[in-house]
């Protein structure tokens, strides 16, 4: 009877742990690897330091890329995950489009702020509500 209750304890606890696993925010590799250079240049643009923008630019668009042509985990809606990707790889475009044409400051400031936005839209509102 002892082995019966404890074998049902561990079944019972092996059901919870995969179905809260199941419940866990996906790991999206392109994602990360984005947010990684989408970090190294936005925020030193908010201290007024342009030369990580500028020299990354072409890297956060290769990333952004690489992004948009990956699968969408399935915890995120694909049709607005999608659109949103589109965005944000026409702005990176733009930025570094921007970056090769030695535009002043303020402009791409405007556009390492618009992509930075369209990030977190992804990151945020693309996420499907949990349950």
């Amino acid at each position: 009877m002892n082995k019966k209750i404890k074998l049902l304890a561990v079944a019972l606890l092996a059901t919870v742990s995969m179905a809260f696993a199941q419940k866990a925010k996906s790991t999206w590799a392109e994602m990360k690897t984005f947010h990684s250079f989408m970090s190294s240049t936005f925020h030193p643009v908010e201290d007024g330091d342009f030369a990580p923008l500028k020299a990354k630019a072409d890297s956060l668009l290769i990333t952004a890329n690489l992004w948009q042509a990956s699968a969408i985990p399935g915890d995120f809606k694909p049709a607005e995950t999608k659109a949103a990707l589109t965005k944000l790889v026409n702005k990176c475009q733009a930025l570094q489009k921007a970056v090769a044409a030695k535009q002043p400051n303020d402009k791409l400031k405007t556009l390492i702020t618009e992509a930075h936005d369209i990030f977190h839209t992804i990151t945020g509102e693309c996420r499907k509500a949990d349950d």
